[in-house]
């Protein structure tokens, strides 16, 4: 049996839904303070409560019978990281440590980690790839930076084999429209930009427009929900058959601008949007996109859904009828 850990929120929903449709156990913890049971299967179990309590997981660990731990449980919003840095380190990284003792402790030895591209920090060149030096700007990459530090440590230690994926940036939701994003606040710019076309906000911000790029705003590399997924999926797999550890980026290695994504908006939504060019946001680089040459080459990842607007065609199908 695998758990998840915040499997009720965004990315970790979406790969329960893809692990579940491929005949995996799963069980879910997560502590619902922005993840939704209404987005699990009915029969994936939940276990409501926190990472970082110690007895709670030596009783799921005795319990059920656990063989690796897909990890995704994190707040992620970066500005918060910034004004309340004890709450990040605190969750992302010291309730982290927890459940991987608690996974030391009951013999658990194989753990997929939810990363960032944040660990990066500034680009010194793009595409990004692993090879690129890690010098995270806020405590939300830091945090996360700090949990693969010690990945490497317990690895070397304790022989607890780790994938960890640095993601840039998910996106997009399931084509069928079981589940999608739900934020609380909403971060992100691809819903952003879909609730103002349905009127849910009077405009979307464009924070800076004389960056040096085609159109003068930033471009970033979107990936689809469902291919992270996959990329955990094959992750695992690759441990179970006795791989090393490893660490991957996860993109589609396409770079689209802030105005290329309120197109595609536009044109999924068949309206005109409204927007407001503002300055540029302290800290926010011209460009990100990855390089995922590695993660093709050694995982043997093939992502599905790599169009901007095909992506963009799936939230909008969530955001129009989401049921949570």
């Amino acid at each position: 049996m695998i758990l998840v850990t915040g499997g009720a929120g965004y990315i970790g929903s979406h790969y329960v839904l893809y692990a579940h449709q491929r005949g995996e156990q799963l069980l879910v913890l997560d502590n619902l303070a922005y993840g939704h049971k209404e987005s699990l299967p009915s029969d994936v179990p939940l276990i409501v409560g926190d990472m970082g309590d110690k007895s709670l997981l030596d009783s799921i660990f005795t319990t059920y019978k656990i063989n690796a731990v897909v990890h995704f449980a994190a707040y992620a919003y970066v500005g918060e990281s910034v004004t309340a840095p004890a709450k990040y380190y605190a969750n992302n990284t010291v309730a982290t440590l927890a459940v991987l003792n608690a996974m030391r402790d009951h013999d658990v030895r194989q753990f997929v980690f939810s990363s960032t591209c944040a660990t990066y920090g500034n680009p010194s060149y793009v595409p990004m790839d692993e090879k690129h030096p890690q010098n995270p700007i806020n405590p939300y990459g830091e945090s996360k930076y700090f949990v693969e530090r010690i990945l490497k440590s317990y690895d070397h230690a304790y022989g607890m084999r780790y994938t960890a994926l640095r993601y840039f940036n998910a996106a997009g939701a399931d084509p069928e429209g079981s589940i999608g994003e739900s934020h609380d606040p909403e971060t992100h710019l691809i819903p952003l930009v879909q609730q103002t076309a349905m009127g849910k906000r009077d405009s979307i911000s464009i924070f800076g427009t004389d960056y040096d790029t085609p159109d003068g705003t930033c471009i970033r590399d979107y990936i689809h929900i469902l291919d992270l997924a996959q990329a955990h999926a094959l992750a695992l797999e690759k441990m179970r058959a006795g791989e090393l550890s490893a660490i991957y980026n996860l993109g589609c290695e396409k770079g689209y601008s802030v105005r290329e994504v309120i197109s595609a908006c536009e044109k999924a939504a068949n309206r005109s949007i409204p927007y407001q060019e503002m300055q540029r946001r302290a800290g926010d680089p011209p460009r990100l996109v990855a390089s995922a040459a590695k993660a093709k080459n050694e995982l043997g990842w093939k992502p599905v859904y790599e169009d901007l607007e095909e992506i963009i065609q799936h939230a909008w199908n969530w955001e129009t009828n989401r049921k949570y």
